[in-house]
């Protein structure tokens, strides 16, 4: 059985769609500097540097879009959420003004829970 620890909604998978087409190949970072840390910029695919202080969380497979999609995170921000499965939403309202859909009128927002103790020995994390 195969696991991942990062998912999206089919509201948010309709609206990467719509951005990739607009803008090319797309990336996520999750930092914990915005919107208490859940709020993840949608960015053109390498615009966002990544470097050592970031963990690849996985690639998003999308419907439609060619590329997967990868997802990335803050290692101090995965220090407090490596043990939980993130599910990328997309909400009404206003987010960021970096991120990709923010001028669309709605936001991306992270949906979270536990990992389960299969995913847990699965990533390595018991």
């Amino acid at each position: 059985m195969s696991y991942s620890c990062v998912a999206l909604t089919s509201g948010a998978a309709e609206l990467l769609r719509r951005l990739r087409d607009e803008h090319g190949p797309l990336m996520f970072h999750q930092s914990g500097g915005c919107c208490d840390g859940s709020a993840p910029m949608c960015y053109p695919a390498g615009e966002f540097r990544t470097g050592n202080s970031d963990v690849h969380l996985g690639d998003l497979d999308v419907d439609g879009v060619a590329e997967a999609i990868p997802v990335w995170m803050s290692a101090a921000q995965f220090e407090y959420w490596k043990h939980t499965h993130l599910t990328i939403d997309v909400v009404p309202g206003r987010g960021s003004g970096f991120s990709l859909e923010a001028p669309e009128g709605v936001r991306f927002l992270i949906r979270s829970r536990l990992l389960t103790n299969d995913e847990l020995t699965a990533f390595g994390l018991v």
